[in-house]
C-alpha cells in the first residue's frame, strides 16, 4: 500500500467514511473534518508513519493531496522549506 492509499485509509477510519468517499483531492471541508478530527488524523498519520509532522504544516493541511504531498516528502527526507514558507507567507531561504 503506498502513501497516498495510507493516508485516505486512515482518513476513511477515522472520520468513519465508507470506502470510496475520500479521495486524492478530497478537501477536508468536503469530508466534514473539522480542526478537533485533525488533529485526530494528525496523530494516526504520525502513528502510521511513525514520523512527527511539523506543526507549521500540519495546522495548513487543507486536504487529501496537501497530506500526501507534505508526508511523501518528510518520509522521503526531502526540504519541506517551501512548504513551511508557503503556509506561513513568506518567500522560502534561497539555496545556494
Amino acid at each position: 500500500m503506498n502513501i497516498q492509499d495510507r493516508v485516505i485509509a486512515i482518513i476513511s477510519r477515522e472520520q468513519r467514511l465508507e470506502p470510496g468517499v475520500v479521495k486524492p483531492q478530497s478537501t477536508f471541508a468536503e469530508l466534514g473534518i473539522d480542526s478537533l478530527d485533525g488533529i485526530n488524523i494528525l496523530f494516526a498519520l504520525e502513528q502510521e508513519f511513525k514520523i512527527q509532522i511539523p506543526d507549521s504544516i500540519a495546522q495548513n493541511m487543507r486536504s487529501v493531496s496537501q497530506v500526501v504531498e507534505a508526508l511523501t516528502r518528510v518520509i522521503e527526507g526531502k526540504d519541506i522549506a517551501d512548504l513551511v514558507a508557503l503556509v506561513r507567507g513568506t518567500d522560502p531561504a534561497p539555496t545556494t
